[in-house]
């Protein structure tokens, strides 16, 4: 048996590796400065062609460039007309925005479970929180892996319920063979630097509604509009008026950011694939390991996963979740855990929530812990990884 790092032992690493990181490449960097050299740095053309390039590749009609994937989520509320007095269901295993968006338009968020082998939500719990009061559902792709589309969708469907897609870790993923982006009544995504591709900041939301589409502009962008077909007061005085017709927000991204993201998408098949490559390597390492349990998949779900988490079997290990991640850093691989279940934070408990709601999201969230996954990993940084989680692994393996 190998001594650990933390108890005085040789580290696998020398260097700290990290649970996710950028790429970003000459051909990025020229993308941005072109655009620094151009007449427009916000509000131009190269919004509009990432636009297009997100319509293309989800296979939807209309896409939405904004600044942030919270703010992707926030517009979709308001384009669904979520309000106060409104429940809007989602996961407690995500990052706050999934929730806090239902939040932002006065709404409630309600949790429903989740399943305990892919860790997204369970489409019966879904069913089971529905009130006269529930407006949207909020599904998470978690990792990266697809919800059960046709589950939610048939719930929807039947009770009149817009159903908002959280594709933040989901970009490129398809489901039965269709990309995530084009199924669900909208879907939101996130270009923050440890997702698939980055812009550093940013995010989208992509419908198929033209409706919908139109609340969408007119959310990211203060209420404002320069079409002369949705102003009230015509005819107007000159080329410069515009109109606030509703209450929106300052939710645009920029020409810089747009340009990163463009670039990023010509590589997109590639940090797709290499993605798979390290899951299907750690998929094969883990999956008889002692005391690590391997998230499952479902067979509709051609995943590309952002995050990749092992959970840690307490019947099997002497070590808490905890020591088990001290020990990873010590060997210079540092983990992440995501996520904390959202309504245990303090905020959330001051609005009336307790702990005790999901106990399978719960129960899952007390062993998950991040490892390193991103397209830039060599081979050899793979191999660390693998080598550092079955020296702890084996290290506090019950006998």
């Amino acid at each position: 048996m190998e001594k650990l790092a933390i108890k005085g032992g040789d580290p696998v690493r020398s260097t700290k590796i990290f649970y996710g990181r950028q790429w970003i490449d000459e051909d990025d960097i020229k993308a941005v400065s072109d655009t620094l050299r151009s007449d427009y740095i916000t509000c131009g053309p190269k919004v509009e062609e990432l636009e297009k390039e997100l319509a293309r590749h989800t296979g939807a009609k209309y896409a939405i460039a904004v600044s942030s994937g919270t703010a992707a989520l926030h517009c979709a509320c308001i384009a669904a007309g979520i309000g106060p007095g409104d429940e809007v269901i989602t996961t407690p295993l995500t990052f706050a925005a999934s929730a806090n968006c239902a939040l932002y338009v006065g709404a409630r968020p309600v949790f429903a479970d989740i399943d305990t082998g892919t860790y997204n939500i369970d489409p019966a719990s879904i069913r089971e929180r529905i009130t006269d009061r529930t407006k949207a559902v909020v599904a998470v792709d978690f990792t990266g892996q697809a919800v059960r589309h046709d589950e939610i969708r048939k719930i929807c469907d039947e009770y009149g319920l817009v159903f908002i897609e959280d594709a933040a870790h989901s970009l490129a993923t398809k489901y039965n063979g269709k990309q995530v982006g084009s199924l669900a009544d909208m879907t939101t995504f996130s270009f923050h630097p440890v997702k698939t591709i980055t812009g550093g900041e940013g995010g989208a939301i992509t419908t198929n509604n033209e409706d919908s589409y139109k609340k969408l502009v007119l959310a990211h962008t203060h209420g404002i509009t320069h079409d002369e077909s949705l102003m009230e007061d015509a005819p107007h005085e000159g080329p410069w008026y515009y109109e606030q017709i509703a209450l929106g927000y300052n939710y645009r991204i920029t020409d810089i950011q747009a340009a990163l993201i463009v670039s990023q998408m010509k590589k997109l098949d590639r940090f797709a694939a290499r993605r798979k490559e390290i899951v299907k390597r750690y998929d094969e390492a883990f999956g008889t390991i002692p005391g690590i349990i391997v998230q499952k998949e479902i067979p509709q779900s051609d995943t590309c996963r952002h995050l990749y988490i092992i959970r840690l079997d307490p019947g099997k290990l002497t070590c808490t979740r905890r020591e088990f991640f001290d020990a990873m850093s010590a060997e210079n691989v540092r983990c992440q855990i995501h996520y904390v279940p959202v309504y245990w934070f303090p905020y959330y408990r001051h609005l009336g929530y307790e702990k005790g709601l999901c106990p399978n999201a719960e129960e899952v969230y007390k062993g998950i812990m991040s490892i390193p996954l991103y397209p830039k990993m060599t081979d050899r940084d793979v191999d660390d990884v693998i080598h550092a989680v079955k020296k702890v692994a084996g290290y506090y393996r019950k006998t």
